[in-house]
C-alpha cells in the first residue's frame, strides 16, 4: 500500500518523526507491573482466534449514535448492529493479542506467545488499519485497537522474563515498524483540533500514542501524548466536570467516567518516567475522578447541570472502571477509595494492557 505523503507533513510539527530518546537521556519504560515475569501458573490455554484476519479496507463505520441529534446519547439499535458487524475482525484482533498476552505472562505456554506475535505480525504485514479513515468512528478504531495492541506488546516487550529473546528480529522489526505508523497516523487524526472540540476521543488517542512511546521508546510521540494530557486538565473545570462530555446529555456521567481511563494510564506512566503531572491545573483529575465517584453513587449533580437523567447501567460493569488501578497508584486513594477498589478487583480491561488490577500490583517507589 502506498504511504499518504500528507502523513510526512502531518507527523513534522512531532519534531525528528522516527526520533528516539535522546543521547543522555533514559530510555522510556513503562510502570513496573509491565515487566513482570512470566508466572507458570497451571491455567487453561484460550484458543487462537480464526477471526481475525487483518483489516485493510478503508475505515468506514457508522456511530452506534447514528441520527442523534447533536448530544450523541440517542442509540441507534440497527446502526450499532452494522458497527459490531464492520468492526467484528478488528474487535477479535484487539482481544485476541490482549488476551493471549495475558494467557502466556500467567502460564508460560509458548502456544499463547506464538498466536499473539503471529497476529501481530499479520496485520504489520499487510499494513492493516492503516487505510482513510473515512468517517469519525474509523478514526476512533484505528486509535482504541493501537491502544490495546501497544499495551499488550509493552508487556512482552518489558517482561523481566524477555520473552521477546528468541523471537526472529526481522518478526519484530515489522511488528515495531507498524506501531510507529500506527501511532504516527493517530497522531495526524487527532492533532490540532479546536480546544472546542476536543473531549475523551482526543484523550483516549493521547494514551494510544503514549503506550506506542513506551513500547518504540520514542520520545516525540511520549511528549505529544503528554501535551493532549495538559489540555485535558484545562478543561476540568473548578467542581470537575468537562464541558465537552456535560454536551452528552443523558450520556455525561458515562463519558465523564470513560474519559477518566486514558487520563489515569498516561499519568501513571509519565510518573514513572519522572514526570510528575498530577498537580496539574490545580489537581484537575482528582477533581475529575471524585466527581465522577460521587455521581456513580448518586447522579443527581450530573442531571442538575444537563437536565437530564442519566444512564448509568452500564457503569454497573466493573471493567467500567478499571481506570481506578491507575488511578490510585498514582494518585492518593484514601482508606475508603481503596476498599472500593479492593471490592472491585480484578479489574480488566483489553485497551488498558489487560488485567489492569496485576499490572498496577506493584506499588510505585514514589508516595501516593
Amino acid at each position: 500500500m502506498k504511504r499518504q505523503a500528507t502523513l510526512i507533513v502531518a507527523i513534522a510539527a512531532l519534531g525528528s518523526a522516527g526520533c528516539s530518546t535522546p543521547a543522555g537521556a533514559a530510555a522510556l519504560h513503562p510502570p513496573p507491573g509491565f515487566m513482570s515475569a512470566v508466572r507458570h501458573e497451571k491455567a487453561s490455554l484460550r484458543d487462537c482466534p480464526a477471526d481475525a484476519p487483518p483489516y485493510t479496507a478503508v475505515l468506514d463505520f457508522p456511530s452506534k449514535y447514528e441520527g442523534s441529534d447533536k448530544a450523541r446519547d440517542d442509540l441507534n439499535p440497527k446502526a450499532e448492529r452494522e458497527y459490531r458487524r464492520r468492526i467484528a475482525p478488528i474487535t477479535a484482533f484487539e482481544r485476541g493479542v490482549s488476551r493471549q498476552v495475558d494467557d502466556y505472562l500467567r502460564g508460560g505456554k509458548p502456544e499463547a506467545l506464538d498466536c499473539a506475535l503471529q497476529l501481530l505480525h499479520a496485520w504489520s504485514r499487510a499494513d492493516a488499519l492503516e487505510n482513510e479513515a473515512k468517517t469519525h468512528t474509523g478514526k476512533s478504531m484505528r486509535k482504541w485497537t493501537l491502544s490495546s495492541v501497544a499495551s499488550s506488546y509493552v508487556r512482552l516487550k518489558f517482561s523481566s522474563s524477555q520473552p521477546l529473546r528468541e523471537i526472529d528480529p526481522a518478526m519484530l522489526r515489522d511488528i515495531e515498524a507498524w506501531l510507529a505508523r500506527m501511532g504516527e497516523r493517530v497522531v495526524a487524526d487527532w492533532r490540532d483540533q479546536p480546544v472546542n472540540k476536543i473531549n475523551n476521543h482526543e484523550y483516549w488517542a493521547a494514551w494510544a500514542v503514549t503506550a506506542t512511546a513506551i513500547a518504540l521508546d520514542r520520545r516525540d510521540l511520549f511528549d505529544w501524548g503528554l501535551s493532549q494530557y495538559r489540555v485535558a486538565t484545562t478543561q476540568i473545570d473548578e467542581r470537575g466536570f468537562l464541558p465537552n462530555e456535560l454536551a452528552r446529555d443523558t450520556r455525561a456521567l458515562y463519558y465523564h467516567n470513560y474519559a477518566l481511563a486514558p487520563l489515569a494510564m498516561i499519568a501513571a506512566f509519565a510518573q514513572t518516567n519522572g514526570i510528575d503531572v498530577t498537580t496539574a491545573n490545580d489537581h484537575a483529575v482528582e477533581r475529575l475522578a471524585r466527581r465522577v465517584l460521587s455521581g456513580i453513587d448518586d447522579p443527581q449533580a450530573f442531571e442538575d447541570r444537563t437536565g437530564d437523567e442519566q444512564l448509568v447501567d452500564e457503569l454497573e460493569e466493573h471493567s467500567k472502571l478499571a481506570w481506578l488501578e491507575p488511578y490510585c497508584w498514582t494518585f492518593a486513594c484514601d482508606a475508603d477509595l481503596s476498599e472500593r477498589l479492593e471490592d472491585l478487583r480484578p479489574l480488566k480491561s483489553t485497551r488498558l494492557g489487560g488485567n489492569v488490577s496485576e499490572l498496577f500490583s506493584i506499588r510505585p517507589d514514589h508516595p501516593g
